[in-house]
């Protein structure tokens, strides 16, 4: 990776970084006990993060007949479970503390689930990949942990500024992540070439399905099901990054990137959806 190429990856976890002390400045511990209360909802959430995404990424991957290294690239992001910058997409839908306490959990679990399922990738193509939990803890420690308690700390020590100053990180970070991640795979666009179309319908045809599989599987409150759908179609950085140092594959830049834009093209169309949604939802209380 050039040196530009690899000062645009370092702006995007700075940018990811950002966002995740935004998220903590709004944070509140009690989140937690929403989700981990209502056993059917989190069986649910898991199933749908941690079992039917990656079964779909196989199944495009096969439909679509990709060869060996899109395949992998696309069990990499299948398996990167975990959205760290879920809360940050659903800013003013759904139930904070489902958000939040999703984010905090399928993190978490990544760091068993995953070195399970590298070890199946690894099978798949005749490949012995090992990946230690502690490496995957050290990476969930590090981009989500950590700087998630930064920011409940900082938000803490706001006080009445805190609401403010996280409305304006968030928004500064998310341009920021958003125009690198583009930049980035302009610059890289020949890996795309090399990788052929199907690989990029195969992204988009992911994120996609992912989103849907979420949404159903929410549960019956309108709120929960865009949290789901979302944190479904939201892939963790961070284990991605590290994932696709262990496994061949696309260069880590379309890993990112490409991914990153073909999630933000099926995710906003859908989030104004859910909005309009929500909108009605909250009228027809009011109304009554």
């Amino acid at each position: 990776m050039d040196a530009v190429s690899a000062g645009l990856m370092l702006t995007l976890k700075v940018s990811v970084y950002a966002l995740i002390i935004a998220i903590g400045i709004d944070a509140r511990l009690a989140d937690l006990a929403y989700l981990w209360r209502r056993p059917a909802l989190l069986l649910r959430s898991l199933l749908a993060m941690y079992l039917l995404i990656p079964l779909l990424a196989l199944t495009v991957a096969k439909t679509l007949t990709l060869p060996a290294g899109a395949t992998v690239a696309l069990l990499v992001l299948a398996v990167s479970a975990g959205a760290p910058l879920l809360p940050r997409k659903l800013m003013h839908i759904g139930d904070g503390d489902y958000i939040f306490g999703l984010s905090v959990t399928s993190s978490l679990l990544a760091i068993v689930t995953v070195p399970v399922w590298v070890a199946l990738i690894g099978a798949q193509f005749g490949r012995d990949i090992e990946l230690a939990p502690m490496r995957v803890a050290s990476v969930i420690v590090s981009s989500f942990v950590a700087p998630l308690v930064a920011g409940m700390v900082l938000g803490r020590l706001l006080g009445q500024y805190a609401d403010r100053i996280s409305d304006v990180l968030m928004s500064v970070a998310g341009i920021v992540l958003s125009g690198s991640a583009l930049v980035l795979l302009g610059l890289n666009w020949h890996v795309f070439e090399i990788a052929g179309w199907k690989f990029i319908v195969a992204l988009v045809v992911f994120a996609a399905s992912a989103l849907a599989i979420g949404h159903l599987l929410g549960g019956p409150a309108p709120q929960n099901r865009t949290a789901l759908g979302v944190a479904c179609a939201t892939r963790h950085v961070g284990i991605a990054i590290l994932l696709a140092s262990l496994v061949p594959g696309p260069r880590i830049a379309v890993l990112v990137a490409g991914y990153f834009l073909a999630s933000m093209l099926v995710s906003v169309p859908y989030l104004r959806w859910r909005r309009k949604v929500d909108r009605r939802l909250n009228a027809s209380a009011a109304a009554d």
